[in-house]
């Protein structure tokens, strides 16, 4: 078992490295377009530090682990909104642009309602099951989300930037794609991992994927929301976190279903629940106290509940 953990522990590493490197380099690259905080924040660090919860997912669904497909998604998404935007937000409070309260949080919140009517039997009676279709659809609707970013783009300069490094696009490649293979080498060693030790331990995968591997694959996400908000960057560490939740609902999971098809456990309709709650929250909370802004007892509430929840499902396994 220590075995396990350890590397466990190495996997995650090589993970958030390999995050690092492959937003580092897209950043700056992306920076050198003049391209704006909030839009690298909504794609390119979004993608990035959504790139682990890929790699894992890809992997447990082409080996037909599916409680991990889903549980990493909907862990993370409930990581990122609670743990994550309650860390960052007790930093600093966070501004909001008009642009993510009116548009980029719905979109989030109605493809957490999409996914939900998808594997509840809504559409397809008797069929517990992500199909490949229907991975489809969420792909193209993916597509559409970013169609609609695109469109933001003339809308969203570059201001009060930090200085653009001066690093040639071959030295940003050779980042972009070490970056990619740390992931990938990562992402095995997680899966295999922690499925041998849900195994010595007694857990469901269902828990370590909510738990664990949720946890470990947001860790970047963690890292660049935190640091933003430190660093009074809060586009980034807002953009962030709501583009990494619609990149893992639509095309994390549009791709592990497209892979294989998933068959869904409804224990997983409580997590999805809180997921709609804390981003029906989120919403609220932007005409609460200060207008457009997380307070600090805002993202105390977060932060409070998802720790709460957290020893609920750890304590249900023991």
């Amino acid at each position: 078992m220590i075995l396990q953990i350890i590397l466990l522990i190495l996997g995650l590493a090589l993970l958030i490295k390999g995050a690092d490197w492959l937003v580092s380099g897209a950043s700056t690259l992306a920076k050198k377009f003049n391209i704006s905080d909030l839009t690298i924040g909504l794609t390119i660090v979004a993608f990035g530090t959504s790139a682990p919860e890929l790699i894992i997912n890809g992997i447990a669904s082409f080996q037909d682990h599916q409680d991990i497909v889903f549980g990493n998604v909907i862990g993370s998404n409930n990581f990122n909104l609670f743990m994550i935007l309650g860390l960052s937000g007790l930093i600093f409070p966070l501004s909001v642009k008009s642009s993510t309260v009116w548009k980029e949080i719905p979109i989030s919140f109605l493809a957490t309602l999409i996914i939900f009517f998808l594997v509840n039997d809504i559409f397809s009676p008797g069929q517990l099951i992500l199909s490949r279709s229907e991975g489809i659809l969420l792909l193209a609707l993916f597509c559409g989300f970013l169609f609609y970013v695109y469109q933001q783009l003339g809308n969203a300069v570059a201001t009060n930037e930090e200085p653009v490094k001066n690093t040639t696009n071959t030295i940003l490649g050779i980042y972009i794609f070490v970056g990619l293979g740390g992931l990938i080498a990562g992402g095995q060693i997680v899966v295999q991992n922690a499925i041998q030790l849900a195994t010595t331990l007694g857990v469901s995968e269902k828990v370590i994927g909510l738990t664990i591997i949720a946890a470990g694959t947001s860790l970047p996400e963690l890292a660049t929301s935190v640091m933003a908000a430190y660093k009074r960057n809060t586009d980034i560490a807002i953009g962030n976190i709501i583009g990494s939740n619609i990149f893992n609902l639509l095309l994390i999971l549009g791709t592990s279903a497209v892979i294989r098809p998933i068959h869904y456990d409804l224990r997983f309709n409580t997590d999805l629940y809180l997921l709609m709650a804390g981003t029906t929250f989120l919403f609220t909370a932007m005409f609460l106290g200060q207008k457009k802004k997380l307070d600090r007892w805002e993202a105390g509430i977060l932060l409070i509940v998802f720790l709460g929840y957290t020893a609920f499902l750890v304590s249900k396994e023991i």
